[in-house]
This record gives C-alpha cells, sequence and structure tokens, in this order.
C-alpha cells in the first residue's frame, strides 16, 4: 500500500520494521485511536470546530447535559453542522492500514480490537469490524430522556426533533463532559488492553482518561507498545517503537 511519502529515513526504517515484527507475530493486538487519524480526513478536533459561528461558546456550553437542558436547540444545532461535516468526509490511508491489519490478525486466527476516541464513525466506514467506540458515534441520535436509539429523523429549522417512541427530545449519541463512558464500550476496551501483546496507540495525546490509560494498562500487562504520532506524548518514553509521523503516512508501511 504506498503512501505517495519520500524514502524512509535508515533509523526510522529499523523502527518500522521493529514494528512490523511486533504485529505480524502478535496473537492479540489492541489498537486506540485519537483525533489525529481524524484530523487527516479533514475532521476538525472537537476544540478546532469551535471556530466560525461557534467561537464564541465554551465546550461547556455546548457539550453537557446541563447545556442540551438550557438550549437544546443551540446544542442540537452546533452538533448537526459537526455531522455535515462528517458524513461527506472519507476513510484515508490510516483507516485503510487498519482494515488491513485487521486482516492479516483473522487471517492467522489472532484477536484484534480497535477502541477509538473518535465519534466520526470513519473506522466503520473504512471497513474495520471490531470497534469499539469510546466515546460515541456522532452519526446516530439517541433521546434525552430514556437513551431510546433513533435509526432516522426530520430535521426541522426551528425545533429539536423528538423520540417517536417516547416523545423525548433526541441529542447526539455522544458522551458528553460530566457522563460516563459507555460501561459496555469501556469493559471491552479493558479486556483488550489487558489481554493484548502488542498495543498500536495512533494519533491520540494520552492525556485524556480514561483512554489514556489503556496503553500503561497494556504495559503492565506484559504487551509491546507501539505509538504512531506526529509529536511526542506522555507515552512516547514507555512505548516498544514509537513512529514520528501522520498515520496516514506510518501506518501503511507497517500494514
Amino acid at each position: 500500500m504506498g503512501t505517495g511519502t519520500g524514502p524512509v529515513p535508515i533509523s526510522m526504517a529499523d523502527d518500522i520494521a521493529r514494528a512490523r515484527e511486533l504485529l505480524e507475530h502478535a496473537t492479540s493486538v489492541a489498537v486506540l485511536t485519537g483525533a489525529g487519524i481524524s484530523a487527516e480526513s479533514g475532521i476538525p478536533t472537537f476544540r478546532d470546530a469551535l471556530t466560525g459561528l461557534w467561537e464564541k461558546f465554551r465546550p461547556e456550553e455546548l457539550a453537557t447535559p446541563e447545556a442540551f437542558e438550557a438550549n437544546p436547540k443551540l446544542v442540537w444545532d452546533w452538533y448537526a453542522w459537526r455531522r455535515e461535516k462528517v458524513v461527506h468526509a472519507v476513510p484515508n490511508a490510516g483507516h485503510r492500514a487498519l482494515v488491513a491489519i485487521e486482516r492479516g490478525c483473522r487471517e492467522r486466527e489472532a484477536d484484534f480490537t480497535l477502541v477509538t476516541q473518535n465519534v466520526d464513525g470513519l473506522h466503520r466506514a473504512a471497513g474495520s469490524r471490531r470497534v469499539v467506540e469510546l466515546h460515541g458515534n456522532i452519526r446516530r441520535v439517541k433521546c434525552f430522556d430514556n437513551h431510546h436509539a433513533i435509526e432516522s429523523w426530520q430535521e426541522t429549522a426551528d425545533e429539536v426533533p423528538t423520540c417517536p417512541r417516547c416523545g423525548s427530545l433526541l441529542r447526539p449519541d455522544v458522551v458528553w463532559f460530566g457522563e460516563a463512558l459507555p460501561p459496555e464500550a469501556l469493559a471491552a476496551a479493558l479486556a483488550a488492553a489487558r489481554t493484548c501483546d502488542v498495543f498500536l496507540c495512533v494519533g491520540t495525546s494520552t492525556v485524556v482518561e480514561p483512554a489514556a490509560s489503556l496503553p500503561y494498562i497494556a504495559l503492565e500487562g506484559g504487551a509491546r507498545v507501539i505509538e504512531v504520532n506526529p509529536q511526542p506524548t506522555p507515552l512516547t518514553g514507555s512505548a516498544s517503537v514509537s513512529l514520528r509521523g501522520a498515520a496516514g503516512e506510518m501506518l501503511p508501511l507497517l500494514a
């Protein structure tokens, strides 16, 4: 799978070879992805999205249950604007490479779990099968009062759509500040980190908890950690291999 980049420096080539070897011999691979891989598909990070019409707002005014109760239309409109950007985004080479890595694991009957902090759904769109969405998915909605999952809804200019089952206002199916992560998703992520022998950490600063703890849980269990990030992070010093580069450049070299 080509990346369109120039020759790889010798020192990085050694790191890439080491990372490939770890992945090819792993019996269980866990992956954690963050905003970095989505940014390469043109999706702004949460705070980068607070621009233009939204730059005067603080996250607490747009991404908490209290904010929704105080001004549901404002919150709904912001997420509708973000959803529109996500719907038109396409998976990049990094997403596709993770699909290839998962396929390789299946072929040799190795376990594979992809845990993502992203809410854009691009991993599934790319073809990844075993995906754990820690923070939900902005493409989905649920009702505010009873969390009924809603497949389709009618957008209106003046009002927030309501749940056809209970009449409650609809909201994005994402985790807001002050809310707990979905218990099943968190349990699956923790299990993957505890049982893997290779943990691949991609495009995440490893500072947002509880996701930031996952690679360290893997390390405690004896796993080797591969980091892919353009910048050093708190995890860099503990990683077995740390590849400085964008996901779309580095991951195809590992697939």
